[in-house]
């Protein structure tokens, strides 16, 4: 990428890095020529063993290009999306051109204010119900951009879920590929700007509540505490299948997660159980009925926790596209 970026656009791109990612991989990168980018999956960003077939990672993308479509929206841009199905350029999945202008609404504009508070919150939540008029605003969000959320009240389907995430972390304790990997990206030390410092990582649990704690995102110097017995999950679906459905996935995960925190919610993810193929199978069997399953939420009231870092979006660029 060369010369002086436009400031909404320049804006834009630095809302995109803002999005999650496992273990803040931020698997992406962006092309920019003129008023277009290119959005690309940066391969060597991707989790080999936790997530062989970038499916975790093209979620994390369309997280990106729904945070960079807000942006530019909120900033009075006009943005023209097109999800790009290459086969012969497998890893290009998005183009934006900005079009012209627009006049933004005040709630494009408040959501656009959360792209930078919003983080993954990995410590215990207030034992609070998340209450209707609010799940409703999440179901919202998700329906917006053409996907739906299952909220997983305690149930058959809750402790199934529940059970799958202590299997897998039960597969991946015994991994040592997956430890290998898991090991080189988090831990990091303060002022990293990518993978999880210790300063994001959850106290060890006093209490162990419903769902498994994940060990690599656990400081041991820390003072345990009691987790929430049985926190909300939410289930993040969508239609179809393959690579543009992960990242519509991500756009309508992304969607969630920032009216979430425009609400003062807090979230974390449970990843594990789409990170081994044995429970990657079972929990897509078990929404088989809902539609295609792309991740399940941890939504609640927490105290505040710091922000990751990112990369420059100077190092996220691949040059002009």
């Amino acid at each position: 990428m060369s010369g002086a970026l436009p400031t909404e656009l320049d804006q834009a791109l630095n809302a995109a890095t803002r999005a999650p990612s496992p273990h803040n991989t931020q698997p992406w990168s962006f092309g920019v020529d003129g008023d277009r980018v290119t959005l690309w999956l940066d391969r060597e960003r991707v989790l080999t063993v936790a997530d062989p077939e970038a499916r975790q990672a093209r979620l994390s993308c369309g997280a990106a290009l729904f945070n960079l479509r807000l942006s530019l929206r909120s900033n009075g841009c006009e943005p023209a999306v097109r999800l790009v199905p290459d086969p012969a350029r497998p890893d290009l999945l998005a183009e934006v051109h900005v079009e012209g202008q627009r006049r933004s609404t005040l709630d494009e504009r408040k959501l656009a204010q959360s792209i930078f508070h919003r983080h993954t919150n990995r410590r215990p939540f207030l034992d609070r119900a998340v209450p209707p008029g609010v799940r409703s605003a999440l179901n919202a969000a998700a329906l917006g951009e053409g996907g739906r959320l299952e909220h997983l009240e305690p149930s058959g389907r809750y402790d199934a879920v529940a059970a799958l995430a202590r299997r897998a972390e039960f597969l991946q304790a015994g991994d040592d590929s997956f430890r290998e990997e898991s090991a080189r990206w988090t831990g990091r030390p303060p002022g990293s700007v990518d993978g999880v410092p210790l300063t994001s990582a959850a106290p060890p649990a006093g209490q162990a509540g419903a769902l498994p704690q994940r060990a690599s995102h656990t400081n041991p110097a820390l003072p345990p505490r009691s987790f929430e017995q049985q926190p909300l999950l939410v289930a993040v679906l969508s239609g179809g299948q393959g690579a543009l459905a992960d990242l519509h996935g991500g756009m309508v995960m992304q969607a969630v997660l920032l009216t979430a925190t425009s609400l003062g919610l807090a979230t974390s993810f449970l990843s594990q159980p789409f990170e081994t193929p044995e429970t990657r199978s079972a929990i897509e069997q078990l929404f088989r009925d809902a539609g295609q399953v792309h991740t399940l939420l941890r939504v609640g009231y927490g105290y505040p926790t710091p922000l990751t870092a990112r990369r420059p979006v100077a190092s996220a660029s691949v040059g002009d596209s």
